[in-house]
């Protein structure tokens, strides 16, 4: 994303903090076919993507006054919340959908061919820095980051992927993201 759409974005996002349905428009025109990919990537049914999405920007729509062009560019602040959201569905839904393939044609005819998050903090400033402090991160902490908040993967599926218990997958998680939390702050 270029310097001027991260800034035309984080305008709109601060318009819509001013409650401008006109702003959640341009957001929704701007955002919305990375955030349902974002969504079907965790979810794997269009279904499920497209119920989520809805509740994703309905979250912005009451919390675009949280967002914060300081700390994150926007597109990643909105992947985010879509990842979350999608995440949190995902564990409702409860097993039955959990263990279930993501079928990858679906995924690949519905993608909008655009940048995930991770491409996107390529591309900017904030890049470098995280990458140090990533590298900083021993291992096995550094991975489980980056497979869970980068890769859109819940903690239990990972957990089972890598074969370790799930306490032990979030206390790595827990202890890397302060150290990372830390080395950003720096």
């Amino acid at each position: 994303m270029s310097d001027l759409a991260r800034e035309h974005l984080s305008e709109r996002l601060k318009a819509v903090a001013g409650q401008d349905r006109a702003a959640l428009r341009d957001v929704y025109d701007l955002t919305s076919s990375k955030l349902f990919g974002v969504c079907l990537r965790i979810l794997g049914t269009r279904e499920e993507a497209e119920d989520v999405l809805q509740e994703v920007y309905l979250n912005i729509w009451h919390r675009a006054d949280l967002f914060d062009p300081a700390r994150s560019s926007p597109i990643t602040w909105l992947a985010t919340i879509a990842r979350n959201k999608a995440i949190d569905r995902l564990r409702a839904l409860g097993a039955r959908l959990a263990d279930r393939q993501i079928d990858d044609n679906l995924s690949a005819s519905v993608a909008d061919g655009a940048p995930d998050a991770l491409t996107e903090l390529e591309h900017n400033e904030e890049h470098a820095r995280l990458s140090r402090c990533l590298d900083a991160l021993e291992p096995r902490s550094r991975d489980a980051i980056r497979e869970a908040f980068f890769g859109g993967e819940t903690y239990e599926a990972l957990a089972r992927r890598i074969g370790q218990p799930l306490g032990t997958l979030k206390s790595w998680i827990r202890r890397g993201l302060i150290t990372l939390r830390e080395c950003l702050e720096r």
